[in-house]
């Protein structure tokens, strides 16, 4: 890929170190790049003394998904969400389970073409509520995602992020203004963890949830895959649920999803669904008001339920509703305690499936 390219443009975060190096200022890892070098996202890439992002309008692949498989459990539920991502991630995450997609070192893998404008249309056309920039993080694609964003707004489209939210200050102002809801992957509650298994730091996450939650309108929710003897102990379950409550609010989702043996972490076991619910029971008793569990089939984890009356509000088989208890005020049929999020009057019908789709472009 070079600068001529149609899919390479040129970025801004970054600036030029005394020795002649270009470091890129979009994430934490701070990258110092010489000439023909590309970051540990391999997606930025120093060309002609300039940065340059190399899959701006190229994909592995597009498909409608449920919006809970995000997941997003309370931003429109039970509608379709067209999902993409493209190649390479800002972290170096030993157990990632989307690894083909986020480790691809291969840009002709990004088969599939589509410009911010044909993506806001195809989500029109295929009836989607929102597209999520998903399977990679989409911070190392931020300009794309960006651009995309803002074409779907002006087409009623809301756009979504699953995220590590592992970015600089500066432009995670510009990436979160142009959002609408937000998956953050919190990978533990421990330094440790992040240094030795992602490659990165704690802190910048943490400091991006609360950026979210303080400073932007986003709807936010947090997935923590616990993998067994890792970051499963009570000891850090109650703190990362303690934190949640007292920097976040006690109203923010939380996701406990079970982990399976991949890429270069194997030595872990599937988790159990009997440490998403242990999860569960001290998240809840902690004070947090949404906790759910993932990647197991538990309808009590997976179903919304009243924190005024303890009615079912939002039944869940894997991803598909079953009985809706809110009004079209989004309160509780029975008692009429309101439910944190983004909804309709009525619940989308999608169900479970999951759609490929072709993107039809002017080229």
């Amino acid at each position: 890929m070079t600068p001529s390219s149609a899919h390479s443009i040129p970025v801004s975060y970054w600036h030029r170190l005394e020795d002649g190096r270009l470091q890129c200022d979009l994430c934490p890892r701070l990258c110092k790049l010489r000439e023909g070098q590309r970051g540990l996202c391999f997606v930025r890439e120093r060309q002609q003394d300039q940065l340059w992002l190399s899959s701006y309008g190229r994909s592995s692949g597009f498909c409608i998904d449920p919006i809970e498989k995000k997941p997003l459990n309370h931003f429109l539920p039970g509608t379709p969400v067209l999902s993409f991502g493209t190649a390479g991630c800002n972290l170096a995450c030993k157990f990632c389970q989307n690894w083909d997609m986020s480790k691809s070192r291969e840009m002709d893998t990004l088969a599939q073409q589509a410009m911010p404008e044909d993506l806001a249309a195809a989500a029109v056309r295929h009836g989607c509520r929102s597209v999520a920039f998903t399977y990679n993080d989409p911070v190392s694609f931020l300009e794309y995602a960006v651009d995309t964003a803002q074409a779907c707004r002006e087409q009623q489209v809301r756009s979504v992020a699953v995220t590590a939210g592992y970015i600089c200050a500066e432009p995670r102002e510009r990436f979160f203004q142009s959002l609408d809801a937000a998956n953050i992957d919190l990978k533990a509650f421990d330094e440790r963890f992040y240094y030795k298994l992602c490659g990165g730091h704690l802190q910048p996450v943490l400091e991006t949830l609360q950026y979210v939650v303080r400073e932007t309108s986003v709807w936010l929710e947090i997935t923590i895959l616990l993998i067994p003897g890792e970051n499963d102990s009570d000891a850090e379950l109650n703190a990362l649920s303690e934190w949640v409550v007292n920097e976040l609010g006690c109203n923010v989702p939380l996701h406990f999803t079970a982990y399976h043996p991949d890429w270069k972490f194997r030595s872990a076991p599937p988790t159990p669904a009997s440490t998403l619910q242990r999860a569960r029971a001290i998240a809840r008793g902690k004070g947090i008001k949404y906790v759910y569990t993932g990647n197991v089939h538990d309808q009590q984890g997976s179903s919304t339920w009243c924190t005024g009356c303890g009615a079912l509000l939002i039944e869940r088989d894997w991803y598909r509703l079953g009985h809706w208890g809110l009004n079209p005020q989004a309160r509780c049929d029975r008692c009429g305690t309101a439910l944190p999020g983004v909804f309709e009057a009525q619940p989308g019908h999608w169900g479970a499936q999951r759609q490929p789709v072709v993107i039809v472009t002017d080229d």
